[in-house]
């Protein structure tokens, strides 16, 4: 069996439970060397086969897997973040699928989702932006021609976007082509959740600049949009005069109040 294992964002401690004990009972850890905080493989046993996929390509960790399911080991293809982000995990599920292994996936925390707490900031808010668009720049890997950073700046949503540290004069054209407002805010965070994490706040024009002077040339997300500036609507989930499933609306705010401060 094998374990797809998200290792979260950065912080060893930001794994699931759960994948947390798929590595502590791992035989083989097969691991994404050049993202996952190395701390990680700490959980593992004495005796466990460790490997940096860094440095294999897929038919080489086909190998170490084949191998060890011939064995009867637990497996665990440890990749960074959530593995349904630009994990290229896949291809190796087909893979194992043709091989006849079995295996499962073990969600994990985002690099994404750690930027915004790092940032303080909520993507989806009232009055301004109630979609997130997850992207990168097309660089050596492509992206399809519909979902260029231009196509997608029309929206004047949030944007976070991944892979992109080194290509920020370019991408900063692109978000400005696309629609952005020059002074719209952005923030570019150096490996979120790490202990050498960074925030930089700047707009969409200063992007390659405000990267340039920070010394931050890659493994950064940068974060677009007008959620980042704190101006925004109130929403109507805590809203006293907004009838849910769980309460009805009500025009006098105190009595909920009162009810909250008894003993």
């Amino acid at each position: 069996m094998v374990h797809f294992v998200g290792a979260g964002s950065g912080a060893p401690d930001l794994i699931t439970l759960r994948g947390k004990k798929f590595l502590e009972e791992a035989d083989v850890v097969i691991y994404a060397g050049s993202l996952v905080n190395p701390q990680l493989l700490e959980y593992t046993k004495e005796n466990c086969e460790i490997y940096n996929s860094a440095k294999m390509t897929l038919e080489e960790v086909l190998e170490v897997i084949k191998e060890g399911e011939t064995q009867r080991k637990n497996i665990v293809r440890l990749h960074t973040g959530d593995p349904c982000l630009y994990g290229a995990i896949k291809e190796q599920m087909d893979e194992l699928e043709r091989l006849g292994i079995g295996y499962e996936v073990c969600p994990g925390v985002s690099s994404f989702c750690a930027a915004a707490a790092a940032l303080d900031a909520e993507y989806t808010l009232p009055g301004i932006s109630q979609s997130v668009v997850i992207t990168r720049m097309a660089g050596r890997t492509p992206v399809p021609e519909k979902e260029s950073i231009r196509s997608f700046a029309a929206h004047g949503t949030t944007m976070v976007i991944f892979l992109s540290t080194g290509m920020l004069k370019e991408l900063s054209e692109e978000l400005i082509s696309g629609g952005y407002e020059q002074d719209t805010p952005a923030a570019i965070v150096y490996k979120a959740s790490w202990p050498e994490e960074k925030v930089l706040n700047c707009t969409v024009k200063t992007l390659a600049q405000t990267a340039k002077e920070a010394g931050v040339t890659k493994t950064a997300l940068i974060v677009v949009g007008r959620v980042l500036d704190g101006k925004y609507e109130r929403s109507k989930l805590y809203d006293p005069t907004f009838t849910t499933e769980f309460r009805k609306a009500s025009s006098h705010v105190g009595k909920a109040e009162k009810e909250n401060t008894k003993e």
